[in-house]
């Protein structure tokens, strides 16, 4: 089978996770503190915040922005309807309301042009947020969206979770807003199992995140020192202790030593990683270029670090989704559909769906027909020639 994503346990995994174990400390501790120091540098961030998945990254970046005040409870968040649900998921947890513009056909990415449409047209101060999400690696044009933004006083937060050093004019994707989250799930770019991290360049927004991941409890240190003595919040109260007060309503998102450990060694590998999966992406384009008038192959960019290779079928008339991604197992080839229109398509937001049906022709028309395979990085040049064979059979 060749897989959508695959991760492989080779000696220097082994070793740093039995490092971890002879350490006796397998919560957060000098690993996860290393992790977000390294993150943070190869990203361009001040800070970095581990937490348990990207979805948690997520909801505790949004509540951080709620509890600073920066953004208010039940505003209407401008964001892409075609990614993986957590995304939206994230927005309604958090009392906040998604709304949705289109996408550009190619980067599967929401549009300056859709955005400031939908902003021109409603009222003042209905909006607070910006969410755009680089899918699959593909960036969106978040130098324009930084314009509108700065036009409509609105804040924006970068779902970068599937495009880690992604580029926007030599910038990492993730650095153009007021935070970020990335997600280190298994089959990403990144793996390190499940593991997110928030980015930020703004201390107390990292302060309250730290806060949040630890159920809104009083200390935020990385690691509190509270037996030496030496935390900087001790409560009024001396008998009460900061890792057991708890000032805001939190989550337990803390994530855990052996995938930080995981995330260090991925992190060190980073530049060969993304450079193999450029490079599998142009041979696989030169395999299905003959079939571009069928399918739309991904555009290529030394600039993208991909997470996968997606497809989307042009012309229906020739093979539906469902039959291709059935020959494509048959053959032993992993695929997955690419995500679906979340408020047309996704069944948990099936209450939007009258709203928006036939308003987001473009995303329900990717939903529908798009899909993707695997460009990670242990593919083999004779992964990719099957590949190449497979779909000649099938289009052929």
């Amino acid at each position: 089978m060749i897989t959508v994503g695959d991760f492989r346990i080779g000696e220097e995994e082994k070793k740093v996770i039995n490092e971890v174990l002879d350490s006796g400390k397998i919560s957060e501790g000098k690993y996860v503190k290393k992790f977000e120091i390294e993150f943070a540098r190869k990203v361009g961030t001040k800070y970095c915040v581990a937490l348990s998945s990207g979805t948690s990254a997520l909801i505790a970046g949004l509540l951080s922005l709620i509890y600073s005040g920066k953004i208010k409870k039940g505003s209407k968040v401008i964001t892409t309807p075609v990614t993986y649900i957590a995304t939206s998921n994230a927005i309604m947890l958090t009392g906040l309301e998604p709304v949705y513009v289109d996408i550009d056909s190619k980067t599967f990415c929401i549009t300056p042009t859709n955005i400031e449409n939908l902003l021109k047209n409603s009222k003042k101060d209905e909006y607070s947020l910006i969410l755009p999400v680089h899918l699959m690696g593909f960036p969106c044009d978040m130098v324009e969206i930084q314009k509108i933004a700065q036009k409509y006083n609105l804040l924006i937060f970068e779902d970068a979770a599937q495009a880690h050093n992604t580029k926007i004019n030599g910038k990492n994707a993730g650095t153009f807003s007021i935070m970020a989250d990335y997600s280190f799930y298994i089959a990403h770019n990144i793996q390190a199992g499940e593991m997110g991290a928030i980015v930020t360049d703004d201390k107390d927004l990292t302060a309250l995140v730290r806060q949040i991941k630890a159920n809104g409890r009083l200390c935020d240190c990385a690691e509190c020192t509270r037996n030496q003595n030496k935390c900087p919040k001790e409560p009024k109260d001396e008998d009460l202790d900061p890792r057991f007060t708890h000032n805001l309503i939190g989550y337990n998102f803390k994530t855990m030593e052996f995938q930080a450990s995981l995330g260090l060694l991925q992190i060190s590998k980073m530049d060969d990683i993304i450079r193999k999966r450029q490079e599998n992406v142009k041979k696989l384009n030169e395999k299905l270029r003959k079939f571009e008038n069928i399918l739309q192959l991904p555009y290529y960019s030394e600039d993208i670090s991909y997470l996968a290779y997606p497809l989307v079928i042009k012309d229906l008339s020739k093979i539906s989704r469902l039959k291709m991604r059935k020959e494509l197992a048959k053959y032993g080839i992993e695929s997955r559909p690419l995500f679906g229109c979340i408020p047309t398509q996704q069944p948990a937001f099936s209450f939007l769906k009258d709203k928006y049906l036939g308003k987001l022709p473009v995303a329900e028309y990717i939903g529908k027909n798009g899909f993707y395979i695997g460009c990670h990085q242990y593919l083999t040049q004779t992964d990719i020639d099957h590949i190449g064979n497979v779909f000649s059979k099938i289009l052929s």
